[in-house]
């Protein structure tokens, strides 16, 4: 990794949602190292600053994409960011989801909002081998439909089962409405046999971690995102602290069974 951001040209632009757009990003010169699904790079956009972002995408180019939304100077800046546009990244940063040690598992994929964005290169290296796992399930949650990403593309997974969920359903919704949990019930997946991937927002890790524990699935087995304001991503600065973790350094994916106590503390 460098700690300089190194110049990435926006070679594509996906409109997600109202405040939402994914950024493919290509190496103008020499590309960062591989980065590992969960792993996050800090992006900087020029004059505005930098932020963590988890890639949704690793190219075999060297190439990334990266999904954000806008709801501050910087994420603002990088959303505006059009077709030809230089930003600067560095990294990659973190630990990953560590796929690699669910073969021969059912994977159960859970994801809240744009937190489906970081699972994203998990499913679809899950479904790149589809001999290498067991059953491959993916449940998504959203507030609204209008808040789902990657809706179409999540359609055409050939996934076990594939489940969406709204909080508020508008007219056109003819999908499930509640909460992500209640989907656990209708996807095939051996408790003591799985591998569980989950990303959100923190009440809804809570309460998917806790279920999923409560179904017979190992706490080291339920692999969650934690999200804080990284400053440094090199553990230097210690912004990120959470408890006794540094989350750029020790995170952002750990097993519950580390996980648990930290988020049930509300302090923290």
């Amino acid at each position: 990794m460098t700690a300089l951001p190194v110049p990435y040209r926006v070679a594509g632009r996906r409109r997600e949602t109202a405040q939402t757009v994914t950024l493919r990003l290509e190496p103008v010169g020499e590309a960062l190292a591989d980065f590992a699904p969960g792993q996050f790079a800090m992006v900087h956009c020029f004059g505005r600053g930098e932020i963590p972002l988890s890639v949704s995408s690793v190219q075999s180019t060297g190439g990334l994409a990266h999904t954000i939304r806008g709801v501050g100077a910087v994420s603002d800046g990088l959303c505006a960011a059009r077709t030809g546009d230089v930003l600067g990244l560095r990294g990659p940063y973190g630990t990953s989801w560590e796929l690699g040690r669910a073969r021969g598992r059912d994977v159960l994929v859970v994801a809240g909002g744009i937190g489906l964005a970081p699972l994203r290169p998990l499913i679809l290296s899950a479904l790149a081998e589809p001999e290498a796992y067991g059953r491959v399930s993916v449940l998504v949650g959203a507030r609204t439909p209008a808040d789902l990403i990657a809706r179409e593309e999540a359609h055409r997974w050939r996934t076990a089962c594939t489940g969406m969920v709204v909080d508020r359903p508008d007219a056109s919704w003819r999908g499930d409405v509640g909460m992500v949990t209640q989907l656990l019930g209708r996807a095939p997946f051996d408790p003591g046999g799985t591998w569980a991937f989950v990303c959100g927002p923190e009440p809804m890790i809570r309460a998917t971690a806790r279920e999923l524990a409560h179904r017979g699935v190992p706490k080291e087995r339920i692999r969650v995102s934690l999200e804080r304001n990284m400053r440094c991503a090199t553990g230097t600065c210690g912004h990120c602290q959470l408890g006794p973790l540094l989350v750029c350094r020790d995170g952002p994916v750990l097993g519950w069974d580390r996980a648990e106590r930290l988020l049930s503390v509300r302090e923290l």
